[in-house]
């Protein structure tokens, strides 16, 4: 799979994009149903994702950030295992902000991304101030040859419910409701990352962990029962802490996961992390044996939540 992140850049083949363009945060069921309308236009058209960073409502409002829900490489894998093979993530600035509607379109969606059929949803705007709708695409659309297709919002359930949405998806992780998350997306949640080199702090005190950078700020936080993928061929358990460890002064963001019953220099493997349930939100002790104490009953708590999809 491509993946570009400036225009114009070259594109790998001739053919025009089947291209699908929005936000893609989480690449929730919602997200999946318009990629799987891109999809479904090859090989004629190449299928072809557009997203943006720094989400424009961040870009916005860099005070007030929204959470977010996934990394560049865990979009390129999600994208690329279901049929994705041009993944547009462009830089979202001041001048990217300020093009009109009909800059947007014949910039970036006719000349850089070469499209022959764009999918968005029904609330898709775009523009300047978001001046555009679905209406001016499929106008744009008539008169500079290529075709749109609208996909109508999926809902919680078969016969209605809510709109699926990286609002609900983001809501669901921070209350802890991951069975609700899990709904959501189609899969459990995960962040995926490079094992980082600590300061073994945990392993001094009796529980060693793997560390991983998070997309900042992370929607979930506080203490879970884990699966570990990319270890070995089996799912490996754990319980993680995600948060910024405030008994230890820590300041930054950072999953730290203990596998249960499993020890080895791990540094530098690239590992996923599927989050099964939560226990608690993340507590600032007084003492260090309190914490470890807590761990404790942590632990005991995952190899409960975590036996029976062992066995």
């Amino acid at each position: 799979m491509q993946l570009i992140r400036h225009l114009p850049c070259p594109l790998n083949d001739t053919r025009k994009s089947a291209l699908t363009i929005g936000n893609f945060d989480g690449l929730h069921r919602g997200h999946l149903a318009l990629v799987k309308r891109a999809v479904a236009k090859a090989p004629e058209l190449a299928p072809a994702l557009m997203c943006f960073e720094p989400l424009p409502l961040n870009f916005f409002r860099p005070d007030r950030p929204v959470p977010r829900l996934m990394k560049l490489r865990d979009r390129f894998e999600l994208c690329r295992d279901r049929g994705i093979v041009r993944l547009f993530q462009l830089r979202f600035d001041q001048a990217f902000a300020a093009q009109s509607p009909e800059e947007f379109v014949e910039r970036i969606v006719i000349g850089g991304a070469r499209a022959g059929h764009v999918i968005v949803g029904e609330d898709f705007r775009f523009g300047r101030r978001a001046a555009g709708d679905v209406d001016d695409l499929r106008r744009f659309g008539r008169e500079n040859g290529f075709s749109v297709e609208i996909v109508t919002a999926v809902l919680t359930g078969n016969d209605g419910g809510d709109k699926i949405s990286s609002t609900a998806l983001r809501q669901a992780l921070a209350e802890g409701e991951l069975d609700r998350a899990r709904h959501l997306l189609g899969r459990p949640y995960r962040i995926s990352g490079r094992v980082l080199r600590g300061e073994q702090l945990g392993r001094k005190l009796g529980f060693p962990t793997i560390n991983l950078r998070v997309p900042e700020p992370p929607a979930p936080s506080g203490v879970f029962a884990v699966q570990v993928h990319g270890l070995d061929s089996s799912t490996r358990l754990g319980v993680a802490n995600l948060g910024k460890r405030p008994t230890v002064a820590g300041r930054d963001w950072l999953l730290e996961v203990h596998l249960i019953d499993f020890d080895g220099d791990l540094y530098g493997r690239h590992v996923a992390v599927d989050f099964i349930a939560k226990r608690r939100d993340e507590a600032h002790f007084n003492h260090l044996d309190e914490m470890i104490d807590e761990m404790q009953h942590d632990l005991r708590w995952a190899r409960e939540q975590l036996h029976p999809q062992a066995t």
